[in-house]
């Protein structure tokens, strides 16, 4: 994309009058943030009612064992479609958004968002409420600032991105080992790390659904991109609220 004069914005295929970019662009931005929001919504719903559902705990707020529903969900072999599922969800969510209907594209995000709400309720289980309620405000007010940043910098932020990249798939290769390992060193280093490298891509992920948009100004196309936008900073405020309640949450 490249801008000419004050008035004029030229892409790759037209040119539109500046003021009319500039609302469209406000509209698309809203609609990726409505989006995620809702998704944010969606799941945390759902956590809450699958924790109260499947878990029964104590007078201190320990758990001490699952009910039915928690014992089909979390302590049999279902309990790895819960956790795989979203993860095959958004692989085909991101590979296929460019062809998918902007309905079906919509109907698989919900879906995505409500089976991460299901296999999040075990991980808020864990915390106290208060711990969880301060951490997402921290989560939600650090997003707001690296998002903002993001879609007003000047600077080109794409540099950024194989850096964050390479972050990412060591944060996942880490995990897997500690898995096996239990290491609340290597627990709280990936904690670290993972905060970083989540604000950072906070503000690389808004700053290129800003971008996209003036690459594509179809209605059908900017409704797509929309959905994927949501994704890509839903995946963000998830995986940065998650590294923050791991570093501050009070575990019960």
């Amino acid at each position: 994309m490249a801008f000419g004069n004050e008035k004029t914005v030229y892409t790759g295929s037209r040119s539109i009058d500046q003021a009319e970019f500039d609302v469209g662009l406000r509209a698309h931005m809203l609609r990726v943030y409505n989006y995620m929001a809702s998704g944010l919504a969606l799941t945390g719903i759902f956590a809450i009612v699958i924790a109260q559902m499947s878990f029964v705990t104590n007078e201190a707020g320990q758990l001490v064992a699952y009910t039915g529903l928690g014992q089909t969900l979390f302590g049999s072999p279902l309990k790895w479609v819960v956790m795989l599922a979203p993860i095959g969800l958004v692989f085909f969510l991101s590979a296929r958004i460019h062809v998918l209907k902007q309905s079906t594209a919509q109907g698989v995000f919900w879906l995505y968002a409500a089976l991460m709400g299901v296999s999040f309720a075990v991980i808020l289980i864990q915390f106290t409420g208060a711990s969880v309620a301060r951490v997402f405000f921290i989560t939600a007010g650090t997003f707001a600032a690296m998002s903002l940043w993001g879609y007003t910098t000047k600077k080109d932020l794409s540099g950024m991105g194989s850096f964050l990249f390479m972050g990412l798939i060591g944060i996942i290769i880490a995990s897997i080992v500690n898995i096996f390992i239990g290491s609340s060193a290597l627990q709280f280093g990936i904690s670290v790390i993972g905060v970083l490298v989540f604000v950072g891509l906070t503000a690389y992920d808004t700053q290129n659904i800003k971008n996209e948009y003036a690459e594509h100004l179809d209605d059908e196309t900017q409704g797509r991109l929309a959905i994927s936008g949501a994704l890509r900073l839903y995946l963000d405020f998830i995986n940065l609220f998650i590294m923050l309640l791991m570093l501050f949450g009070d575990r019960r």
